[in-house]
This record gives C-alpha cells, structure tokens and sequence, in this order.
C-alpha cells in the first residue's frame, strides 16, 4: 500500500475511533468532494446487515455529497466489496487497513 496522505491518515482515525465505540468488526470513513468527513460501522440485525463503507457512503450521499475523494476501511477481511464507493466515485482511492 502506498503511504497515505494526511487527509487520508484522518480517515484512518475516525474510521478506527467508529469501530472502536461500538465494538464493530469494521470501521468505515469517505471524504466527500467539500472534504467532509463521515463513517460508518459494521451494522448486523436478524432482519438486515449493513457495512460500514455502505454506511459511510450513505451518510455521505445523505448530508447532499455528490462525489467522493477517498475512503478508508478498517477490517480484519481480505477484501471489501468496493461497490458503494465505485457507484459515486470511479477512480476515489479505498485504502483498506488491517485491524
């Protein structure tokens, strides 16, 4: 992995600090084209299952973002279904960090 930007070492922090308060098995920050930032955590119920990149996207998307620069997923997976990002950003770079 290549290093990381400052913008994109912030994203690394609130994705770890979202996972962290809730005990989530993923952690999840976009940074959205005005530089805001959001998260999202790993969200299982019987009836659904979120994933925090889905979440983050989603709240990106719902607080009026257009397109995103970078995303950051904390994982312990091997591979994350980049999907919801590809669909607003096709070139945003997702660096997916160990944890």
């Amino acid at each position: 992995m290549s290093e990381l930007s400052a913008e994109d070492e912030k994203l690394v922090t609130l994705a770890k600090s979202a996972r962290a308060r809730v005990g989530a098995v993923e952690g999840a920050a976009v940074r959205d084209e005005d530089g805001r930032s959001y998260t999202g955590v790993t969200v299982r119920q019987p009836s659904f299952e979120v994933t925090a990149l889905q979440l983050a996207v989603a709240s990106a998307l719902a607080a009026g973002a257009s397109t995103l620069e970078a995303a950051v997923v904390v994982t312990a997976e091997a591979k994350v279904d980049e999907t919801p990002v590809r669909d607003v950003a096709a070139t945003a770079p997702i660096h997916l960090i160990a944890g």
